[in-house]
């Protein structure tokens, strides 16, 4: 202890030099827009390679790890390309009206020209090929857990089409929304963060509610706006919404694990199991929404309130007997 004393009255002038020039630089950046846009988008990009560079050296000894997830999310995939045993029951012919002509007004029957584009999904149609939410493949280099407000880093940016605002998804449900984006890298407003709020519903019987995070357990979220009215059951499935133009309608996001009654409120108070496990998180995909620009434009000129019309001037009346000045 004594040495170390005796080492800080050798350098207190050094010391205290290194002090007072950190706190001016503080201040620099932080009354500063430009600077501090500068500084941060320059630190995002350093902070970037170096979580990069850790990320490299981690993947060499989860490479087992890593290769059972992929196996399993492949898997996964595959299994949607094979279509249901239902999938196969199409008619091969469809009911055309009588010809004028015909004199017995029989009804005939003719051939599909083509396929149809939509695809059976547990007795549900869905489209075939859907243009409109194509996905950017990411690496989730850095990830948080432990705070109120927990963000996500991955390893694209801005060359690889992400811009801020788009929503990211892994093969498992729904997993933030990229808040600030450098030429590399990009961070994401975890779905574990006190301000990420994300329109759902519940799929058997399509109530709409809004998913939170209670900000305690990391795999548990709060789905809001559900009146008492509404009969649930425990394991029905919560996913997205159509109204939120971030993520396409349908992700799946979790299941109610448990719901309460709570005598002083007019909604239920739901825990939905989240399906992403955020403690092992690696891979997710940025959705890009093609159709977003022009649905937020169209939202904000329906909200925009309609100036009040201003009465016009009514000319002054000329006096009797002369011309108007």
């Amino acid at each position: 202890m004594r040495n170390l004393f005796l080492f800080l009255f050798r350098f207190r002038g050094a010391l205290v030099f290194v002090l007072l020039e950190i706190f001016c630089l503080y201040l620099f950046v932080t009354n500063s827009s430009y600077h501090r846009a500068a500084f941060f988008n320059s630190a995002n990009t350093y902070a970037g390679t170096v979580l990069a560079r850790r990320a490299q050296v981690a993947d060499y000894f989860l490479l087992a790890e890593q290769n059972q997830q992929l196996a399993a999310e492949n898997a996964s995939l595959r299994q949607q390309l094979y279509p249901a045993d239902s999938a196969r029951r199409e008619a091969d012919s469809v009911a055309l009206p009588p010809a004028r002509r015909d004199s017995l007004r029989r009804v005939r029957y003719q051939r599909p020209a083509r396929r149809p584009d939509t695809l059976l999904l547990g007795q549900r149609g869905i489209a075939a090929r859907d243009p409109s939410y194509p996905l950017i493949p990411a690496r989730v280099i850095n990830n948080m857990l432990r705070n109120v407000d927990n963000y996500l880093t991955l390893n694209v940016g801005s060359a690889d089409g992400v811009v801020s605002g788009r929503g990211v998804v892994a093969a498992n449900g729904v997993v933030g929304r990229v808040k600030v984006v450098s030429e590399h890298y990009a961070t994401v407003t975890s779905l574990l963060h006190s301000e990420t709020r994300i329109a759902s519903k519940i799929e058997r019987d399509g109530t709409i509610g809004t998913i939170r995070w209670l900000g305690d357990d990391p795999t548990h979220a709060l789905l809001d706006n559900v009146l008492r009215e509404t009969k649930l059951v425990k394991g029905d499935t919560v996913v997205t919404s159509s109204y939120n133009s971030v993520f396409p309608e349908g992700i799946f996001i979790g299941t109610i694990d448990s719901f309460v009654k709570e005598p002083d409120k007019n909604f239920w108070t739901i825990r939905v199991k989240l399906g992403i496990n955020f403690s092992n998180l690696t891979y997710a995909y940025v959705v890009t929404n093609r159709q977003k620009a022009e649905r937020d434009t169209l939202e904000a000129r329906t909200l925009r309130p309609i100036p009040a019309a201003t009465p016009k001037a009514t000319p002054a009346a000329a006096p009797k007997g002369g011309k108007r000045p």
